[in-house]
């Protein structure tokens, strides 16, 4: 009987060469590269190259690749028709979904039963590539805004921009977003990667593995972390009620969003990289309260609980910061992880095993039925 581990925590389960989680040294890196030197070195699309092609890119190669996402952007017109009818109301991420879905509807390539590995990379570029699209164009529709055409001179962060707002992104909040998505790209065996790894083990397709994962990723425990800390600082209100809220979490055993990593004991590597960048685009703004507010609760809770604070905790400063609507934080998350979350895809199919875990029963035994109508 093997030993039981509830959550599958500390159970390994697969073998992978694209990121390495070491939650006790607090690092991260993507085959054999630190999240930092890549941080500092590399772009988005140099990172999506790495994970899918297993190496960074040379000039040529890096704009043979560019070329190939941005050629892909272009959405289905039924998948289009969909954004503009959704309830304006709608979870961005159930319409996320939900559009993912609709786009193996459109695509032959999409087929149940033994892949074919050329096909799928196809697929996998143009899942990254088209992602963004379905978020902006939604967010804009349910605004009653006009559909601005793809461009192709744009990278994947500063078109992300430009369809969100119709106008030319700055460098910097290019920059900034760019940096965001190379942070959340992968994360080793997370909720929402085993969510899509189990599913294409089962040789369904792959438009069904990330549907999959984006549902995961929906939940408050996962991705939707980061518009819960957006949240709790909206509910404090100010630098000065801080201490007060965090001591009433404490005092009833509440959760602090962003505080805390299942994976991480020590500071999650990614936290430094956009709090650096909070703080500068508070400041650039001339409102630093979130960020202030942000900082003193990572202080308590890092004296009072030895809990450091995790990539959600900052990243919703950042997006909040570049004017982007609390609920589409997660669906941003989503476009970042779809690059990874599509490698994993790939990687899994390479040497595939359906995934079957044991179940330790806890229910009654031996019981001997009754036939109902032995009573009458």
């Amino acid at each position: 009987m093997s030993e039981y581990a509830k959550g599958l925590e500390g159970v390994t389960a697969n073998e992978s060469a694209l990121s390495k989680v070491e939650g006790q040294e607090g690092l991260l890196s993507y085959l054999g590269y630190s999240i930092n030197d890549l941080v500092e070195n590399c772009s988005f699309e140099e990172v999506t190259h790495l994970l899918h092609r297993g190496k960074l890119p040379s000039a040529s190669e890096l704009a043979a690749f560019e070329k190939e996402l941005r050629s892909q952007r272009q959405l289905p017109q039924g998948v289009i028709d969909f954004l503009k009818a959704a309830p304006k109301d709608a979870n961005p991420m159930d319409v996320l979904r939900t559009a993912v879905s609709m786009l193996g509807l459109h695509d032959s390539r999409a087929k149940i039963g033994e892949p074919d590995q050329d096909a799928n990379r196809e697929v996998a570029i143009s899942l990254v590539a088209q992602s963004p699209i379905i978020v902006a164009y939604y967010h804009r529709a349910r605004q009653g805004l006009d559909l601005p055409p793809v461009r192709d001179d744009l990278s994947e962060a500063g078109h992300f921009l430009y369809l969100m707002s119709g106008e030319e992104p700055s460098e910097a909040a290019t920059k900034t977003l760019d940096i965001a998505y190379t942070l959340h790209a992968d994360h080793g065996m997370n909720a929402s990667t085993f969510s899509a790894r189990v599913t294409i083990a089962t040789l369904s397709d792959f438009y069904s593995a990330m549907t999959s994962a984006i549902g995961t990723l929906k939940g408050p425990l996962h991705g939707g972390a980061n518009e819960g800390v957006i949240k709790m600082l909206q509910e404090i209100g100010d630098l000065e009620s801080v201490d007060a809220y965090v001591e009433d979490c404490l005092t009833h055993k509440k959760k602090i969003m962003g505080i805390g990593h299942r994976v991480y004991k020590v500071l999650d590597p990614r936290a430094p990289h956009l709090q650096k960048m909070a703080i500068k685009l508070t400041e650039e703004l001339g409102e630093t309260k979130w960020i202030d507010m942000s900082e003193r609760i990572a202080t308590i809770m890092r004296e009072r609980k030895g809990l450091n604070a995790n990539v959600d905790f900052y990243s919703a400063t950042v997006y909040y910061s570049l004017d982007i609507p609390t609920d589409l934080f997660t669906p941003i998350f989503a476009i970042a992880r779809m690059s990874g979350w599509t490698a994993q895809v790939l990687e899994q199919l390479e040497d595939n095993r359906l995934y079957r875990p044991l179940t330790k029963y806890v229910g009654p035994a031996e019981l001997s039925p009754v036939p109902a109508i032995s009573e009458r």
